[in-house]
Formats: C-alpha cells, structure tokens, sequence
C-alpha cells in the first residue's frame, strides 16, 4: 500500500486505522489507482493520483459537483488530501452494468437502459440552462480532437496491434477521410457530455444507477454519450434493441429534430467513437503491456463495420481500413 494512502488513513481514521481493512480495486486506463476501504462502521473508496492536485480545480471535483447539481447520480465525496493525491469516495460497490446484464431479464434489461438515457437526458436539459463557466464547458469534441482520436487509432491499433504497413496513398486517403468525417460531426449543435457512458461506468447501487468516470466530461454532439452506451464495447445490444432505444431518446431529447437526421448522426459518431475506443485498446496492449481490453475488440470491431457499410460516402475510410483489418 503506497505510504501516502497509510498516513492518510492514519490520519483520517487515528485509532481505528490499525483495524481497517484495505484491498486493491481494479483501475480503469488511467493511472489512478483505487482501494477500498472498510471497518465495521461501513466502506469507501479511495482514488489514489499519481500527484497532487487543486481540491477547488480538479476536474472529478468540479464535475462530480456539478453534476451532483444536476440531481444526477455520482458518489459523494466524504473526504480529500489534495496534497497526497487523495480523494475518499461514497462506495458504490462492484456490480456494475455490465455485469448486471448477464443475468437480468430482458424487461429488466430495458429499465436499465431507460434509466440511464433518462440519465442522459436529464443531463443535457440540465446543463443547457445551467450557469457554464465550469472548465467543461470550455472544451469540446472539436476536429482538433476528433482527429487526434482518430490519428490515435491509426497509430495505435491499425500500426501498432495489427502491424499494418501503410502506403503513403493509404495514410492520404485516411487522413482525407478522418478530417471530412471529423468536420461533419464537429459541426453539429453541442451539449454537456458525460464523455465515457459505458456499461463498466455505470454502477448498480441501491437498486438504481449511479455514474462514475466522468472528470473528462465535455462538450459534443447530443448522440456521443448515446453511442458510448448502445454501442458498448462491452455489451453487444441487438440491432433493434438499440433502434428502439434511440427513437425513444429522440422523442424524449430532440423531438424537433428529424429521425433519419438524428440516426446518421449516431451512425457516423459511432464510427468515429468505435475506432477511437480501438485506439485505446491498441495502445493499453502495445505500450502498457495490459491485454485486458483486447475481447472486446471484436464487438467494436463489428460495431464499426456496421455504420461503415451503412453510408457509402464512408466507402473510401472503409476500403483502406479493410485492407489492414480483415474483420472490416
């Protein structure tokens, strides 16, 4: 256990301290590390950063807060060390959603996912007549970072993981279609995003929902956090499942706004999402040496497939890619 977390529950706890109990939670693809923390009067979670940090800047802090404003679900913050790294959290245990699909029912698999577009949708009301000088605010998927993201998957996963050689026509035409796809979407009105909506970032606590992973959130089109969600590289959703879902999110959160517009939006930002989330996966195996990440790459693979046959104005992106990842 690192010296900062001991003297901080030293502290925190006095006497009580030699009796707590302690264990290493699993990370995300951060360098934050977790632990929980337990003794008889309960349990909680301490995020451990690799440095200090600005208690009244840090961005988990100011979002948290923010989104705590909102009346959105995320854990309360019951103590902090900013200068060890420290923040002690609300426990919201393991069973994530995830994990609690594998055993609902499929009318209990639609009230999950109901609950968290509800989430979503509560989020983007609230925040669009929220005071917005929050730093979240500032900031927002813009082609500069669209690109990057996708210059990342080519890097990362196309070169890196699969070892492709690409020709100096391929990387043109690549980075031709990246920018053009990166410019359609960074042209679309924004919203508040929670930025990472996924099912490992969902917790099932007290018989609801709650949010974690959200200190990246950020300005981007209203059908990222929807693509984050029903095109989950961990939980593959059947194709009318998820069209159901999304017509019922339109209705609820963009009525004015047409159904086949608001479907090739999600459509292209999935694309772009999918080959961002491969990127990660390339670069937590080739550099972090972590494979944990690479079953899932089928299902975001197949994913990305998907919405590249869907719109043949894609078919170049597709063509070159294709040549390089079989499974396209």
């Amino acid at each position: 256990m690192s010296a900062r977390v001991e003297a901080f529950l030293g502290e925190r706890f006095g006497s009580r301290a030699a009796a707590l109990r302690v264990s290493a939670l699993a990370g995300d693809a951060s360098t934050r590390r977790y632990f929980r923390v337990q003794d008889d009067a309960g349990t909680s979670v301490l995020a451990l950063y690799p440095e200090a940090f600005d208690a009244t800047a840090s961005p988990f802090v100011v979002v948290r807060d923010l989104f705590a404003s909102f009346g959105l679900p995320v854990p309360r913050i019951l103590d902090h060390d900013a200068d060890r790294g420290i923040l002690l959290l609300e426990d919201l245990g393991d069973t994530t959603l995830q994990e609690a699909l594998q055993t609902a029912s499929p009318e209990r698999r639609s009230d999950f996912y109901r609950e968290a577009l509800a989430q979503l949708a509560q989020l983007q009301a609230e925040a669009a007549r929220a005071d917005q000088r929050a730093a979240c605010f500032r900031i927002a998927f813009d082609i500069e970072k669209l690109s990057w993201e996708l210059h990342y998957f080519l890097k990362h996963f196309v070169e890196g993981l699969r070892g492709a050689d690409l020709s100096v026509e391929d990387r043109s035409t690549l980075s031709e279609a990246f920018h053009r796809l990166c410019e359609e979407i960074a042209s679309w009105p924004r919203v508040l995003t929670h930025r990472d909506f996924h099912s490992r970032n969902l917790m099932l606590h007290r018989g609801g929902l709650h949010w974690i992973d959200f200190q990246d959130a950020r300005m981007g089109p209203a059908t990222y956090d929807l693509v984050s969600l029903l095109r989950d590289s961990y939980v593959a959703l059947p194709e009318a499942f998820v069209a159901e879902r999304l017509e019922e999110f339109r209705q609820k959160a963009a009525p004015g706004e047409a159904r086949e517009t608001f479907e090739r939006r999600f459509d292209l930002m999935s694309v772009q999402r999918n080959l961002k989330a491969l990127g990660t996966f390339g670069y937590m195996a080739t550099v972090r040496g972590n494979e944990v990440y690479l079953p899932y790459i089928p299902v975001t693979l197949a994913h990305a497939r998907r919405n590249l046959e869907r719109h043949p104005e894609l078919a170049p992106l597709r063509r070159v890619l294709a040549r390089h990842i079989e499974e396209l």
